[in-house]
């Protein structure tokens, strides 16, 4: 197919583009309608809400910081009472998430600019010598493949571990002889293939955010700067959800912004409260009606516990609940009881149940359990670990189970448009395609786009008539060739080969990054996370005119307007094909971006059609799970199946955005289970943390903390009695379930379930400035092999740390014990942990140093770190620091102290031998067993 006519045809011929029906399933509306942008040009919107207009990628001069407008006077966040209205609501987590979004990339710009020769530092990553080398017509959009040296990075990268480049990231380009000073081009990782990266010179993919601003050019060299912090792929899908729901009805908007308290049952509930419920909690077979509204039961049934049984009254009664677990107290169990209830008196025709958590691992465990008693979920991301649960993503069952037809969707019209623009950009770009890069540019592309006259081209000819080439045609020869003669040198770029030695604490804390971005933020959830995939084309212009001196006289301008090109002289051809090459580049560069931002909306259309595909899918699904991020990424093809209720697990380590986008105009029952008492929501930005924005504090804790009616499950099932006791001053008295009354001891420790080893061993900081203490981490090691030693089971004990540097420490020593050669040895940090546990923690603290204890304090992290031990906890530190410098590890240190017959604080480990039963008190490392 030939593309006919020039850019400006382009609207017309794509209106005649349409879809022939095949069958009479009829394409769902609501997904195209969800896409509808009001008018930027609407007075009253961009008076009254202009933030509502904003791109979701931000602009160039929002990332230089140079326009007053783009400023954002950030309002701060009231946590502390009702909002005024739904629009400051919106508007102001609207703002605080953009600005925690592009801040790193805007500081690592001005970094960059105040320093143009700088190599990489703990915030920034320069790659320089960074050229277009071709473009993948993928379906996401027009890939650009970019080429480029890291030898600023001043190391090797290990690509495998890294989460540099990765897809979703956010970057800022800028031609290498600007450096940043009037030019910044905004740019998204669009795929980050491996054996790309890994390549010499490295490529990756990316999407121009603004088609105004992309550039084809192959000699146009590129500096490409990246910040360290934050992930844009997350944010960017929350902040175009928050812009839609301003055109939205919000549900729950009372409760959620205005704090009503007086919360009624869902519209669904009051239409029919009489369900079945016994089968589900008990297993039996019985099935009985019970009227929840009027007639709900006081004595629980089946194993539920009583505060168990009220959380699940308020999970089938209430629009809005709110369920409390603290660590062990069985939420999940919870909340798996009240979607076997619900999935159990669907009828046909009913929604599915949206399911969410804030990480992959939690999202596929309550999957896990909802499989063993329903069939028909889905998953929307395809990043799930579990082989069962990814046969049930949307792209496994896309690609395994037949589709029907359907008339009126949008995916055929797209296919036709992006033919018609694969053939215009194609067309456009020949001059540069790689198999023409072996000569010059031919006069004929000039003439053609009129910067060289045909009195020119005439001139050339003839002049390049009386010319000819030994054992060639004087017709074979362009005459821009022949008039140019050795005024053209062949264009190259040199990468040397770069040789570190291997960067080992770079890759080893940057791999830890990279699974908790790949667990928390989902990156891209489809195939085409590592490639991208469509047709590619190689672009590459091979001459250049050589230029004798650097100096631009006046004359020069003259020649390209002389008609007779024969009377410049030799040595400034060079110079004037240099600026008639520029001259073609411009002219073509403005029809290309025409094509391109035909291109970029027509890859919308795609989306559309492919999601009005996967509603079909969706139709018979019962429950459908993602991550929070998910709720506003795939939030268009939810809001299509009209879900009323909402469940999000871990919905307390969730910032408040996210949740928030979960409020579809169809929603009629949020359920929100989480702690708030544990890890809070990630902010790339720590000025955001805490007063005034407090962007960290979840939906979940401030509703809480402003007098919502919420349920707290009681009774422990996870801990050991003398381990759980650490918990009491966080939560008060926490009941133990019978099973965790008489847990079996731990071989080698006797009686001693747990115990605080306090030592003065001074603390180190590592280049990336993590904190590591090496005779503590020799410590830990020496009493794991202690532990092993006594038949302990490796699989059985877990490391926690609060530092990667110590993680480090401890992991080296540990491959390289004897004892220890080929195990997997689980050595974590506690942000990495929640929601885990194992038969016997330990907990390796580090600080002991001048300037405080730093992680230590955070209480929602200590938290964590108390309560994932089901038998044995053992923690590593100086207690009397901690002790003096924080009132909850006060308060520990004093149960540990005063709450049993002995002791368990010491500068000496209570050491028993399984075979001998001699109890052995050592102090300080263990140099037999390090060593042994």
């Amino acid at each position: 197919m030939a593309w006919e006519g020039d850019a400006n045809s382009l609207p017309e011929r794509f209106k005649k583009a349409s879809v022939k029906p095949h069958s009479a399933t009829k394409v769902n509306k609501v997904i195209s309608g969800y896409f509808d942008q009001p008018h930027a040009e609407d007075p009253d919107t961009l008076i009254s809400k202009p933030w509502t207009l904003k791109p979701e990628i931000p602009s160039s001069r929002e990332i230089f910081g140079d326009e007053d407008d783009e400023f954002v006077d950030l309002a701060t966040n009231n946590v502390d009472g009702p909002w005024e209205s739904k629009e400051a609501y919106l508007k102001a987590h609207y703002d605080l998430i953009r600005e925690d979004a592009i801040a790193p990339l805007r500081d690592a710009v001005a970094i960059f600019r105040n320093d143009p020769g700088m190599g990489d530092n703990t915030h920034v990553c320069v790659y320089e010598k960074a050229y277009v080398t071709g473009l993948t017509f993928a379906r996401r959009g027009l890939g650009f493949q970019i080429q480029f040296s890291t030898s600023r990075a001043g190391r090797n990268i290990a690509w495998e571990y890294s989460k540099r480049l990765v897809s979703g990231s956010i970057v800022a380009l800028s031609p290498a002889e600007d450096a940043f000073q009037t030019k910044c081009v905004i740019a998204i990782v669009a795929a980050r293939p491996l054996d790309g990266v890994k390549a010499q010179p490295p490529v990756v993919d990316i999407f121009f955010a603004d088609p105004a601003d992309a550039d084809f050019d192959p000699q146009l060299e590129w500096i490409m700067v990246q910040s360290k912090e934050g992930y844009y792929e997350s944010a960017r899908h929350t902040m175009t959800a928050l812009q839609k729901m301003s055109r939205e009805s919000f549900p729950l908007a009372d409760h959620i912004c205005f704090l009503e308290k007086d919360v009624k049952a869902p519209e669904y509930v009051r239409e029919n409260a009489v369900i079945e419920i016994d089968s589900a909690v008990d297993d039996s077979k019985e099935e009985r009606k019970v009227d929840v509204l009027n007639a709900w039961a006081h004595t629980p049934f089946g194993d539920l516990d009583t505060t168990q049984w009220a959380a699940l009254e308020q999970m089938l009664t209430k629009q809005l609940a709110i369920i409390q677990g603290p660590p062990g107290t069985g939420k999940t169990y919870v909340s798996v009881v009240a979607l076997k209830i619900l999935i159990s008196n669907m009828k046909p025709g009913d929604p599915p149940i949206v399911v969410a958590s804030q990480t992959n691992h939690a999202l596929d465990q309550i999957l896990t359990h909802v499989s063993r008693f329903e069939r028909q979920y889905v998953r929307l991301g395809a990043r799930s670990n579990n082989n069962e649960i990814k046969k049930r993503t949307l792209y496994s069952i896309r690609r395994d189970e037949p589709m029907p037809n359907f008339s009126g969707g949008t995916a055929g019209s797209a296919h036709k448009k992006s033919k018609a623009l694969f053939n215009g950009i194609s067309q456009i770009l020949q001059p540069f395609h790689v198999a023409n890069s072996h000569a010059p540019l031919p006069s004929s592309v000039f003439r053609k786009y009129g910067i060289l006259t045909a009195r020119q081209c005439e001139s050339l000819e003839k002049g390049a008539s009386r010319w000819v080439t030994a054992g060639e045609e004087p017709d074979e020869i362009d005459p821009l060739v022949t008039w140019l003669g050795d005024q053209v040198v062949p264009f190259e770029v040199n990468y040397a080969m770069e040789n570190f030695g291997f960067a080992e604490d770079e890759a080893d804390l940057e791999y830890e990054q990279l699974k908790e971005l790949e667990a928390e933020m989902g990156l891209n959830d489809e195939d085409e996370y590592d490639m991208l995939k469509g047709s590619y084309t190689n672009i590459r212009e091979g001459y250049c005119g050589r230029v004798v001196s650097p100096d631009v006289e006046a004359t020069n301008w003259e020649y390209v307007k002389y008609h007779d090109m024969w009377k410049i002289p030799a040595k400034d051809r060079g110079w004037v094909y240099n600026e008639l090459r520029s001259q073609l580049k411009a002219k073509i560069l403005d029809e290309f971006r025409q094509f391109l931002l035909h291109y970029s909306e027509n890859c919308r259309s795609f989306q559309i059609g492919a999601w009005e595909r996967d509603n079909l899918i969706l139709q018979n699904a019962k429950v459908i799970g993602m991550t929070t991020t998910g709720l506003s990424k795939y939030r268009a093809l939810v809001t299509s199946v009209k879900p009323r209720i909402v469940l999000i697990e871990e919905a307390a380590e969730s910032i408040e955005a996210p949740i928030t986008a979960a409020c579809l105009d169809s929603l009629q029952q949020l359920i929100l289970v989480g702690d708030h008492q544990q890890l809070r929501g990630h902010c790339t930005e720590k000025d955001l943390e805490g007063e005034p924005f407090y962007l960290d504090v979840s939906m979940f804790e401030r509703l809480v903390k402003n007098g919502m009616k919420y349920v707290t499950l009681q009774r422990q099932r996870r801990m050991a009695p003398e381990i759980r006791e650490l918990l009491t001053p966080i939560y008060g008295v926490l009941q133990d379930h019978e099973s965790v009354k008489d847990r079996e001891g731990i071989p080698g420790m006797g009686d001693t379930r747990a115990f605080f080893l306090s030592h003065d061993w001074v603390e180190s900081f590592d280049d990336m400035a993590s904190k590591y203490n090496e005779k503590e981490a020799e410590m830990v090691v020496g009493f794991f092999v202690h532990l092993v030693l006594n038949n302990v089971s490796v699989k059985d004990i877990t490391v926690l740390t609060f530092y990667n540097g110590q993680r480090k420490r401890i992991l080296r020593l540990m491959k390289t014990h004897p004892y220890l050669q080929g195990h997997y040895v689980r050595v974590v940090t506690v942000d990495s942990y929640q929601g885990e546990e194992n038969e016997v923690v330990l907990l390796s603290l580090v600080r002991n140093g001048p300037k405080g204890i730093g992680f230590l304090s955070i209480a929602n992290r200590v938290c964590v770190a108390l309560s994932r031990a089901r038998r044995g906890f053992y923690m590593f530190g100086n207690a009397e620091l901690l002790a003096r410098t924080d009132e909850l590890w006060a308060r520990v240190l004093f149960v540990l102290g005063n709450k049993s017959a002995a002791p368990r604080v010491g500068h000496e480990l209570p050491l028993v031998c399984v075979k001998h039963k001699n109890k052995t008190y050592v102090k300080g490392q263990l140099p037999s067993l390090v060593a042994a």
